[in-house]
């Protein structure tokens, strides 16, 4: 008994550091994927937020809902139509899809309270939060020939207006973030989540972009799951094809965070139950993080990460 509760003490001992280090700081998380379908992966979630809302670090979440906005579609007798991963939303797409947003917002923000938090839910047309103007979509067929795709509703972020969020944290509530946009005439857009998430980030200097995938997070040609890889490498990859498919724009939205400032990305697989407490406080991680540049610390050496 007294071996367990000592390694027990050990662990917390293990996360001290790192609650020091990002106590007052940011962290933006994109929440979906298979970690919002079971009941046991959506309490671990929430215990994950309260958990560092309560050690003193500002968690901002922002969610998807697209599994569930294409079941509702359906439902309705309309066709879900996707281009480059982006769904093709027309009005009464639109309209199904901020419905399904604004349940699953309300449901995040219940669930947080279940477990001792205090969140307020949002979308990106309160206070202006996310301004955005029509997607121009353009794709190459199998000439390499170039055209432009009209995807409807699909918006891209224009402007990110965070005072409402900086409003929230200095309340001390946890701001949970619907990701559709405004438009400067008033018309509402269907956002990706991911860009959702990227471009707040930045505008708040977070410390932090965390997304939560259905995977492990970004591997080699022999498949290993690679721990930390500079942004520069990050593009070496997707230009190869080792990195592919949908994890090309998860990438992607790492590598611009960081370029517009943001300090440090991660991929982690909401599929683990309490994926972002395992890599933000203990020194190997679980995921994949996402860095400007590798520091050369001996902690590498030693295959830990340098995540200060």
């Amino acid at each position: 008994m007294n071996k367990d509760l000592i390694a027990r003490a050990e662990i917390l001992i293990e996360a001290l550091p790192y609650i020091r280090r990002f106590r007052g700081q940011t962290f933006v998380i994109k929440y979906g994927g298979h970690a919002m379908q079971s009941e046991e992966l959506r309490a671990g979630f929430a215990q994950d937020v309260v958990l560092l809302d309560l050690v003193g670090i500002n968690p901002v979440i922002v969610h998807g809902g697209g599994p569930q906005i294409t079941e509702l579609v359906g439902k309705l007798g309309l066709k879900s139509q996707f281009v480059r991963g982006m769904r093709v939303t027309d009005a009464a797409t639109m309209e199904a899809a901020e419905m399904v947003l604004q349940r699953i917002n309300k449901d995040i923000v219940a669930m947080l309270s279940r477990h001792g938090g205090r969140a307020v839910g949002l979308s990106g047309k309160d206070g202006d939060l996310i301004v955005s103007r029509k997607m121009r979509m353009v794709v190459k067929d199998e000439t390499g020939r170039k055209s432009q795709v009209d995807i409807g509703l699909v918006g891209e972020v224009d402007e990110i207006n965070p005072e409402i969020i900086r409003t929230l944290d200095a309340a001390n509530f946890i701001p949970v973030i619907a990701p559709t946009g405004v438009g400067r005439d008033g018309q509402t857009y269907n956002i990706n989540a991911d860009v959702a998430a990227g471009e707040i980030a930045a505008a708040l200097g977070a410390e932090k972009l965390i997304l939560l995938s259905d995977v492990e997070g970004v591997k080699d040609r022999e498949g290993k799951l690679v721990s930390t890889l500079e942004a520069a490498e990050a593009r070496r990859l997707i230009a190869r094809g080792v990195i592919h498919e949908g994890m090309i724009p998860k990438v992607e939205c790492c590598i611009e965070a960081l370029t517009k400032g943001v300090a440090k990305t991660h991929i982690l697989d909401g599929r683990v139950r309490h994926a972002v407490l395992l890599e933000i406080f203990t020194r190997a991680g679980i995921g994949t993080e996402v860095v400007r540049r590798r520091a050369r610390v001996a902690d590498l050496e030693r295959g830990a990460r340098n995540k200060a």
